[in-house]
């Protein structure tokens, strides 16, 4: 069984809006929700084999509070996961070698949300997801098979949380 943690990226700051949107830092409010996310990942032993994560700042930023909760997981920091749309983040997830089992993607809104609802076939926490991924979200799929089979409606989706639940 393969599994697949889907991480929004933390709330960003609006501080300055001169700033190119890739370049936002996140805010107090999303610092305090990526350790608090850290801390879930840690008390659920999750340990993703290989990361993947935007090279946008704010992502970036989230998986650094998280890193000290995951171990020694390999790290890619990829341009091409800022502001992917579902088929490209489902494409880049295709290309994982069948040597991991799990990966841990951190990236962006709709794209996120949108992969996670057109992976899952079912899943006690389907329909809360389909209401809202907010920021600093986590699901979990699993499927069985290779990544180069990974398709639409394969996947369960085996947990969801948010930040606001766990405090």
């Amino acid at each position: 069984m393969r599994q697949i943690h889907l991480l929004r990226h933390a709330k960003s700051s609006w501080d300055d809006p001169g700033l190119p949107d890739r370049d936002r830092p996140l805010a107090e409010r999303g610092e305090r929700a990526a350790e608090t996310m850290g801390v879930y990942l840690k008390s659920r032993q999750i340990r993703p084999d290989l990361v993947l994560c935007s090279s946008a700042l704010r992502a970036r930023q989230t998986l650094e509070a998280i890193v000290p909760s995951i171990g020694d997981a390999e790290t890619g920091i990829e341009d091409d996961l800022y502001a992917a749309e579902a088929d490209g983040l489902l494409e880049r997830l295709r290309r994982i070698p069948d040597g991991i089992a799990s990966v841990l993607l951190i990236a962006h809104n709709p794209g996120m949300q949108d992969l996670a609802l057109e992976l899952a076939s079912e899943g006690e926490r389907l329909e809360r997801l389909r209401q809202k991924f907010p920021t600093a979200a986590l699901a979990t799929l699993a499927f069985d098979g290779r990544w180069d089979e990974l398709r639409a409606g394969g996947a369960t989706l085996v947990g969801y949380v948010i930040p606001k639940e766990l405090k």
